[in-house]
């Protein structure tokens, strides 16, 4: 008996290990890249004595993403249909002086003892703007035929010219009270504590939900304790997470906001047809053209989105900084395009995800922060992320040779 027990304990533990390898197996570029920025935090966080880890730096390094951020889970739908979109940064920063213009010149004259209603009726016409402009891109390049990367670059070209004609080459402030708080706004502790405990029920209530589901359609089901495990290490992750930002001001307002708007982009892309068709495009065209698949109206309407995420970067940008510039956005289409690719968006099409384009902005964002800690000059950290970025798209290539 005990010999039978005993086997039966190394045949299950053989198999957990398996399940285990084989799940890291195909998803080796997601796991790659975790390990690439637990790495770069050790490494800036020997190199400044732990200071980068400090609940303040954790903060900011996190409230800091968050517009990057917004525009690569957008970005990974516009790269996994095989186009581009090199006008998002500056449809960010369009969105921020026009949101700073009204908050700064119609809204204090209309309504000047009514802040928080200001700040709602400038979120709506930022979203607007950003809407607008993704339907007026997202025509041309489904309907029209022309290329994406065209388009979007007449477009950076014209939101330039935009921005100095609001501006008038001058700044213009957006620091009124209401408004700051979308960037710059802090939860209580208590409320970050409640919102980790929903968010550890939804994780276990997710896992159950989808072994039922398996079960029920007569698919294989992964071990329990592999899913038990993958869902507490989650779990830790949210409460370490609250616990460290806690120990500062508690949980930023932003990246609540982030991580609302990731879910609901991750919901779409995995549970939906409009997600599933995007891929669908990125990996065969041809082949999703035969499907039935609308491909025209499926491009339009993530042109519509990635310009409904970049109105919500403009407006926690222009909350953030405080006021609208002339560089409103300068720079950021390339930080949303490399941490899209850095998380595992392929560049060929078919391939990416909104959780690896979160890592990936998280890695350029403690890029930029560490190196700054540093005192290294911005010209070695352009060339970092340079080189970042060509190892991350060599190693999405040498991941599809190996496939």
């Amino acid at each position: 008996m005990a010999v039978s027990t005993d086997t039966g304990s190394k045949k299950s533990s053989t198999g957990l290990m398996g399940e285990l390898g084989k799940r890291f197996r195909s998803n080796m570029q997601t796991y790659t890249i975790i390990l690439a920025l637990v790495a770069i935090w050790i490494f800036f966080a020997i190199l400044t004595g732990g200071a980068c880890l400090q609940p303040q730096n954790v903060s900011n390094l996190f409230r800091q993403m968050t517009v990057t951020s917004f525009l690569a889970i957008g970005m990974v739908f516009v790269i996994v249909t095989g186009n581009i979109d090199l006008s998002v940064g500056k449809l960010a920063g369009f969105v921020s002086v026009v949101v700073a213009y009204f908050q700064a010149n119609i809204w204090y004259n209309l309504i000047p003892n009514q802040p928080y209603v200001a700040a709602v009726l400038s979120i709506i016409i930022g979203l607007g703007v950003g809407v607008l402009f993704g339907v007026m891109q997202g025509y041309m390049i489904s309907f029209l035929q022309v290329p994406s990367f065209i388009v979007t670059l007449a477009g950076m070209f014209i939101l330039t010219g935009l921005i100095l004609l609001v501006t008038q080459g001058k700044t213009i402030p957006a620091n009124q009270a209401g408004f700051d708080l979308i960037a710059q706004g802090y939860l209580p502790p208590l409320v970050g504590w409640i919102i980790a405990a929903i968010v550890v029920v939804i994780l276990f209530w997710n896992m159950t939900r989808s072994r039922q589901r398996k079960r029920q359609h007569g698919f294989e089901l992964p071990s329990i304790a592999l899913d038990l495990a993958t869902t507490i290490f989650y779990s830790l992750l949210v409460i370490a997470y609250v616990w460290v930002v806690n120990q500062y001001k508690g949980v930023q307002v932003p990246v609540l906001l982030l991580a609302v708007a990731a879910v609901i982009m991750s919901y779409i892309a995995n549970n939906t047809r409009f997600g599933r068709y995007a891929y669908a495009i990125g990996g065969n065209r041809e082949a999703a053209r035969l499907s039935g698949i609308n491909i025209r109206r499926s491009i339009f309407l993530i042109f519509i989105l990635m310009g409904l995420l970049a109105g919500i970067a403009g407006i926690v940008l222009a909350s953030y900084v405080g006021y609208g510039t002339i560089a409103a956005g300068q720079g950021y289409e390339l930080d949303a395009i490399a941490s899209a690719i850095l998380g595992g968006t392929s560049t060929l099409g078919g391939v990416g995800t909104v959780f690896g384009a979160l890592i990936g902005s998280l890695i350029m964002t403690s890029l930029t922060t560490g190196l700054q800690m540093l005192n290294v000059q911005p010209a070695w950290q352009y060339l970092v992320k340079g080189i970042v970025l060509v190892l991350a798209v060599y190693a999405d290539v040498a991941f599809k040779k190996n496939r």
